[in-house]
């Protein structure tokens, strides 16, 4: 399994829809948690985007010297830039990040943040956008001089001075659920992320994105948060937690702004819950909370370690090779899901450095092992 984390770029905390407790976005808390992913060996991080967010691609470059292995998963709207743009914007973090570059497409959902944009197309003319899109984009991003006429994007002799160090391009990450952005991923992705619903639904979108790609490789991911306790009692409890302080009024806004997107995924995602708090589990362990006041992936495996290693098995069993996982707080839940659940999928932790120092190792009363209790003092 490879298994990525999430940068909370739109602001963190202890629970959901509600502004106690919650953390600022501010450079040092996203550092903190792009060092610890980094350290505890997760393969990647997705940025999110949108207007809650800070720019993707900015908070990604920022965030290449302070880390050394840690992929960033960055989002492309097209639409927004033009291909040309964005394949100069992504062979340069590519080249100065050595290589760790993912990019994520993202042909958008909301019509009102939209239109915000300046965009005003229907959700099957944007993926016939995107399509050209990247139909211009992959083309350059291969070293191809490119002239190209369609209905959306045109461009003429347009060339890429300097290469990515991914060859043909840094792989290109998709999700969607309605037909249109099927036929999207089958022709043009390298990864599709479903997110993260019942296995037996999953498996449906899956095995139609394989149909309408032929013969041609895909991979698979999935995007979901985790709820990991020592116990699967401890667990529920925390889930309970994180919606303490979440009221109807709130739910009721949050579920009349997703209902306006003509995303088939965010439908999917709120139809699972209804809107109502009660009856959250909606398949065995997986559990739609986190979608009652927040949009996109909205729902968490929630249990003991082995209990949510084995969901994830379920999913991995499907043809899931990459789990994008988040849960709240971002850092404290990293180091949590990498102390309880890591040793269950067998995940290795990146060797550290050589160092001059002296590595000391804690003792289960933390105190470290190579130091003599008598010269501590205070």
């Amino acid at each position: 399994m490879n298994l990525f984390w999430f940068l909370p770029t739109h602001g963190d905390g202890r629970y959901l829809g509600t502004a106690r407790g919650a953390r600022p976005v501010n450079y040092a808390y996203l550092r903190q948690v792009a060092e610890a992913v980094d350290a505890l060996g997760f393969g990647g991080v997705l940025i999110p985007t949108g207007v809650t967010c800070e720019d993707p691609w900015i908070v990604a470059a920022s965030l290449i010297q302070v880390t050394e292995n840690l992929r960033f998963l960055v989002a492309v709207r097209p639409g927004l830039t033009t291909p040309t743009v964005a394949a100069r914007m992504a062979a340069s973090l590519d080249r100065l990040s050595g290589g760790r570059l993912l990019v994520n497409v993202v042909a958008g959902g909301d019509p009102v943040e939209l239109a915000g944009d300046g965009i005003f197309l229907s959700h099957d003319e944007r993926y016939d956008l995107t399509a050209e899109f990247l139909a211009v984009w992959r083309r350059l991003m291969a070293g191809e001089a490119v002239s190209y006429s369609g209905r959306h994007i045109r461009v003429e002799n347009a060339k890429l001075a300097f290469p990515p160090v991914q060859a043909p391009h840094p792989p290109l990450y998709f999700g969607g659920s309605s037909p249109a952005a099927h036929r999207l991923a089958a022709e043009y992705i390298d990864h599709y992320l479903s997110w993260g619903e019942p296995p037996a639904a999953v498996a449906k979108k899956l095995e139609d994105v394989r149909i309408r790609a032929g013969g041609r490789q895909i991979r698979f991911g999935l995007r979901i948060h985790v709820i990991v306790r020592e116990t699967d009692r401890e667990a529920w409890d925390a889930a309970e937690a994180l919606i303490r302080h979440v009221d109807e009024e709130a739910i009721a806004r949050a579920q009349s702004a997703y209902a306006r997107s003509d995303s088939e995924g965010q439908r999917r995602m709120a139809s699972l819950h209804g809107g109502p708090r009660h009856d959250l589990e909606v398949s065995p362990n997986l559990w739609a909370g986190v979608g009652l006041v927040r949009g996109g992936a909205g729902t968490a495996l929630v249990g003991a370690p082995e209990t949510v290693a084995a969901h994830l098995r379920e999913y991995a069993d499907l043809g899931i090779e990459t789990f994008v996982l988040s849960g709240y707080p971002h850092l404290e839940e990293a180091y949590r899901v990498a102390e309880l659940l890591f040793p269950q999928l067998q995940v290795t932790k990146p060797q550290a450095k050589a160092s001059a120092q002296p590595v000391f190792h804690l003792s289960p009363v933390g105190d470290t092992g190579r130091v003599d209790p008598r010269t501590c003092r205070g």
